[in-house]
């Protein structure tokens, strides 16, 4: 197990800067997820963590060691990818004895180790299948046991249950969680799935357009979110966001500040309670309602045309076309400087 410390890292795909400066610091034995939309640098920076991109410029460390000018082979770290990479004319024992075998181990070593890692992941009955004869999670198993056997100080995840449906996302996605419980090894986990990252990490980067947004525990991210970008990007569904104009006469009261212009005020749906009117922060006109069983998304539009989402427990007993009124506890607003996107004290 190791430390991970980047410093000011960069990196240029010729005059186009994807990465710009990033610090972060990683505990030894923590989990860290990287997450943000699609091109934010995230998968980049996975890569130049592991070697298989060159950095531009800054530090990449692992533990004590400075890593800039070391071959990915030598850096004491596993990855696995969005695709399983398996050889198919391999059984899954070959396929996760195979990096070890390149290596010289000693096959009783290899041996040794390819079994725990099976017993770890709950594959000991498939070693003698080949790939083909495997399920998606299956699959996906397999290349983390191929990962484990290595002894690695770092594991790195890109993404690694895109491919599976979305039942096996979330058996995959207990499993991981179980594996670093197990292992205790620092695990750095990029995906664009906020609900994978609230669920897995113990500390998530938030990126966009390669720089850090923020940092921090989930709970933190999630009940202080430092810009507007990040309260609406952790949150399923996202956080809505209004100006003084969409709200009632009386919700500038109810919220405990006036909303100026130049301020914008984020209500996460879940938060939202509907009220009669005379007691509203927003009112909305009822367009459509998505009534999942244990909860219900209502979506509404105010008179001043912004879109916002209420999750409530039970579908509202009312027509398309009617107006309902919301409140909202005032310790549970957040208020943003609408140019900048900064979170407002």
């Amino acid at each position: 197990m190791a430390s991970l410390t980047l410093r000011d890292v960069k990196k240029n795909y010729g005059e186009v800067q994807v990465i710009h400066g990033v610090d972060l610091d990683i505990v030894d034995g923590e989990f860290v997820v990287f997450v943000g939309p699609s091109g934010c640098g995230k998968s980049t920076l996975l890569r130049m963590i592991a070697g298989l991109e060159e950095i531009s410029g800054g530090s990449v460390s692992i533990g004590d060691r400075e890593v800039n000018e070391v071959a990915a082979s030598k850096r004491g770290v596993s990855m696995v990818f969005q695709t399983y990479a398996l050889y198919p004319h391999m059984t899954v024992y070959k396929n996760m004895a195979f990096g070890l075998k390149q290596a010289k181990t000693d096959p009783a070593e290899i041996d040794k180790r390819v079994k725990e890692a099976a017993e770890i992941l709950q594959i000991t009955d498939y070693l003698n299948r080949s790939p083909r004869n495997l399920s998606g999670g299956q699959r996906q198993r397999v290349a983390i046991g191929r990962a484990i056997v290595r002894h690695p100080e770092v594991f790195l995840f890109d993404e690694p249950l895109s491919n599976l449906d979305a039942a096996l996302r979330v058996q995959t996605r207990l499993e991981i969680a179980r594996l670093h419980e197990s292992l205790k090894t620092t695990m750095i986990y990029v995906t664009h799935d906020q609900v994978e990252a609230m669920t897995l990490a113990d500390k998530i980067v938030v990126l966009r357009d390669g720089r850090i947004e923020q940092i921090g525990s989930p709970i933190a991210l999630y009940e202080y979110p430092e810009n507007a970008f990040v309260a609406q990007f952790i949150g399923s569904p996202k956080m809505n966001f209004f100006s003084g104009e969409d709200l009632t006469q009386s919700g500038n009261a109810k919220l405990g500040r006036d909303v100026e212009p130049g301020m914008q005020v984020g209500l996460r749906p879940e938060h939202l309670s509907i009220t009669d009117n005379s007691n509203s922060v927003v009112e909305g006109t009822l367009e459509l309602v998505e009534n999942l069983g244990e909860y219900s998304l209502v979506h509404l539009r105010t008179s001043s045309g912004v879109e916002f989402i209420a999750k409530t427990e039970k579908p509202p007993e009312t027509p398309k076309g009617t107006v309902i009124s919301f409140t909202v506890k005032p310790e549970l607003a957040h208020f943003f400087d609408t140019e900048s996107g900064g979170r407002l004290a």
